[in-house]
C-alpha cells in the first residue's frame, strides 16, 4: 500500500478517536449531578429506610447496580451457626464525591438459599470460619430482582465523633464493645454507625422493624464505668473476606 495512503488512514483513525473522546467528555454523566449522602436518611411511604435513593426492602440489586454503575461481586455465605446470606460487594465506589465500599445483603427466602448452596460451583473458607460459595451463573442472574435487606456503607475516610454528630446528629444511644468499637444507634432511621478507635467507620442501614433484632447481640447499655461483654452484630457482613 502506498505510504501516503497509510499515513492518511492512520491520521483519519486518530482524528476519529479524538472526536469520540471529545464527545464522551461533553456528554452528561448520569451520576455527576447526584447529591446522595450517607447522612440523608428518610422513610418512604411504607415506612422503609431510604438512603442513596434506595428503599431498604423494596429496591433491588438491579436498582443498586443502576445507581453505582457496577455489577458487584456476589457470593453466598454460610455462617458457623448454619445461617446463610447472599452479599454483593462493591469496592472503590465514588458517589457524590465520597469514596466508599458498599455491601448489600439481599433478602432471599431460606429454601432458595439452600438450593443455591447446593448448586454452588466452589466453596472456600473465610478467616471468620464462614463458608463462601461461588454461585451458579443462573442463580446470579436471578438475584438481580432480589430486594436489599441491609445496605452497609464503608467510608474510606476516617471520621471523628464530631464528624458523625455534625452530619448524622446525636444518636438515640451508644453501645461500646470491649474492643473499643462504639456503636451510634439511630433506631428511627434504621441506622447503626460503628466506629473503632482509629476512626474507621462501618454504617449499616436496615428497616426499623428489624433494628432491634440486628443490634440485640451488642452489649446492653452499661452504667458509667462498667464493662460490657465483647460481642458483634449478628448481621455484620462478611463480603470481601479472604
Amino acid at each position: 500500500m502506498d505510504r501516503k495512503i497509510i499515513l492518511s488512514t492512520l491520521a483519519a483513525a486518530a482524528m476519529l478517536f479524538i472526536g469520540i473522546m471529545l464527545l464522551l467528555s461533553i456528554l452528561p454523566d448520569e451520576r455527576a449531578g447526584l447529591r446522595l449522602y450517607p447522612w440523608d436518611v428518610s422513610r418512604d411511604a411504607a415506612g422503609n429506610t431510604r438512603v442513596f435513593d434506595l428503599s431498604i426492602g423494596d429496591s433491588t440489586l438491579a436498582d443498586a447496580r443502576a445507581l453505582l454503575g457496577e455489577e458487584g461481586k456476589i457470593n453466598l455465605f454460610q455462617n458457623p451457626d448454619g445461617t446463610r446470606t447472599v452479599e454483593v460487594y462493591f469496592d472503590n465506589i465514588l458517589l457524590s464525591n465520597l469514596k466508599a465500599d458498599w455491601i448489600l445483603t439481599l433478602d432471599v427466602p431460606e429454601d432458595e438459599l439452600t438450593g443455591m448452596y447446593e448448586r454452588g460451583l466452589r466453596i472456600s473458607k473465610t478467616g471468620s470460619g464462614s463458608r463462601k460459595v461461588k454461585l451458579d451463573p443462573t442463580d446470579v442472574e436471578r438475584l438481580a430482582t432480589a430486594p436489599i435487606r441491609i445496605l452497609t456503607y464503608l467510608p474510606w475516610k476516617s471520621l471523628e465523633p464530631r464528624d458523625i454528630a455534625g452530619n448524622f446528629g446525636e444518636p438515640a444511644e451508644k453501645r461500646t464493645e470491649t474492643s473499643g468499637v462504639v456503636h451510634w444507634l439511630y433506631p428511627e432511621q434504621g441506622m447503626d454507625i460503628a466506629r473503632d478507635a482509629d476512626g474507621g467507620v462501618v454504617i449499616q442501614y436496615l428497616n426499623p422493624a428489624e433494628f432491634d433484632r440486628a443490634v440485640a447481640p451488642l452489649p446492653a447499655p452499661a452504667p458509667t464505668g462498667a464493662a460490657s461483654p465483647a460481642q458483634t452484630p449478628a448481621d455484620l457482613p462478611t463480603a470481601g473476606a479472604d
